[in-house]
């Protein structure tokens, strides 16, 4: 089928798209409207944890699809008390709010966070958000975001986010005042270009919010459910945060996130909160799946090793090419480019032939990466060649432009 003949134009207008429309997908690949097959590094951004169309997720929404799509959530559904137990069994968490979208997600972390100020901490409602950070696109979640520009998009902006810098727990600190109910971060700032909170300011960071008596927010929409190695970003640091968010990974490709807090915060009551959608059995029987695949015997063992033989891998590449190394926790890594080229390697990569590469740069002198969890040693492998090539192309057309130019 010819492109023209989709009438993209009956969508609103948000982003430029490629003219592609993909069709199928499983494991790591896609295959678009002309047959052609693509390794996908995105994974619908760090999305898709078992890849595209996974026979475990399959299996659980056709079986359920038969059963019961949506009781209302005015009633308990197996399926979410199910998964919310298994959510809490291995975290530190105690309560589970079902949500559709990581923003959802965190709009009631932060509905949480007030709430819990209200009653605990004299009307205390300032959240302190970090500059890069990215929590979600409702105007809450924008407002408590620090991308550039986003103050002023859809101006005023919701008050009480005041920005501190990552890894500079003074920054933090002279922040808090009377005002202030928590702290809240990505343990991975990904759109922010891939940046680890460090070990030891997580763990600064939960000491400081418990001298001030202030609640810890961890946003785990794209570090959570086995992105870092570990189920959960907030482990890595040994700590135990009184409030996460999930989202993308935890519907393995189906519309799912949850707001999870101890038993101490969960202080909504009837009328607070809720939603059409929230713990619909057909999403949650997804979410199963995805969880008890993560957590199988040896699963997050073969994402922590595939993760250093990618970064490794990327090492090897940013030496090749005098670039500026790499960096990351797990599958979810970023090459350092040195140069703003990345928009022009995504392009390129694309287009090869072929087959494409999808990939994605955050920032112009950066790359992304956000495979499947169970992608494969060959896979890895074959990124590496096929960005060696697309590297070395986009070199080659900014070593000849100057001497056209001439």
């Amino acid at each position: 089928m010819e492109f023209s003949q989709y009438n993209v134009n009956a969508l609103m207008y948000i982003t430029p798209r490629p003219e592609l429309v993909f069709t199928e997908g499983r494991g790591m690949w896609m295959t678009d409207h002309n047959g052609k097959r693509y390794l996908d590094y995105l994974q619908g951004w760090a999305v898709n944890c078992l890849g595209h169309s996974p026979k475990c997720i399959e299996d659980a929404i056709v079986a359920q699809a038969g059963k019961l799509l949506n009781p209302s959530p005015a009633f308990y559904n197996e399926n979410m008390v199910k998964l919310a137990d298994l959510l809490t069994q291995h975290s530190c968490f105690d309560r589970v709010f079902f949500a559709n979208s990581g923003a959802e997600a965190n709009e009631g972390a932060i509905k949480l966070a007030r709430k819990w100020g209200q009653k605990n901490k004299n009307g205390a409602f300032e959240i302190i958000t970090f500059d890069h950070g990215f929590h979600g696109r409702t105007l809450a979640t924008m407002s408590a975001s620090g991308k550039p520009g986003w103050d002023t998009i859809f101006a005023p902006q919701v008050t009480g986010f005041p920005k501190a810098d990552l890894n500079d727990i003074g920054s933090v600190e002279k922040l808090i005042n009377e005002k202030t109910v928590a702290v809240m971060l990505e343990p991975v700032q990904g759109e922010g270009g891939v940046i680890p909170a460090s070990r030891e300011f997580m763990q600064a960071l939960r000491a400081l919010t418990q001298k001030h008596n202030i609640l810890l927010i961890v946003d785990e929409v794209q570090t959570g459910m086995g992105r870092t190695g570990e189920l959960f970003g907030y482990q890595l640091s040994g700590i135990e945060p009184d409030i996460m968010t999930l989202g993308k990974g935890i519907g393995g490709g189906v519309p799912l996130a949850a707001l999870l807090a101890k038993e101490a915060v969960s202080c909504f009551v009837p009328g607070d909160q809720g939603g059409t959608y929230n713990g619909a059995p057909l999403m949650t029987a997804a979410g199963i799946a995805v969880i008890n695949a993560l957590t199988a015997p040896g699963f997050l063992d073969e994402v922590k090793a595939k993760a250093a033989y990618l970064s490794k891998a990327l090492f090897a590449l940013s030496d090749k090419f005098q670039m500026e190394g790499e960096r990351g926790e797990g599958l979810l890594r970023a090459l350092k480019l040195g140069s703003d080229i990345g928009p022009r390697l995504v392009e390129v990569a694309r287009d090869l032939e072929p087959i494409g590469l999808l990939i994605n740069s955050p920032r112009p002198n950066l790359l992304r990466f956000m495979p499947a969890l169970n992608v494969s040693y060959e896979e890895i492998d074959t990124l590496i060649s096929m960005l060696s090539q697309v590297i070395q192309q986009v070199k080659d057309e900014q070593a000849a432009a100057p001497a056209a130019q001439s």
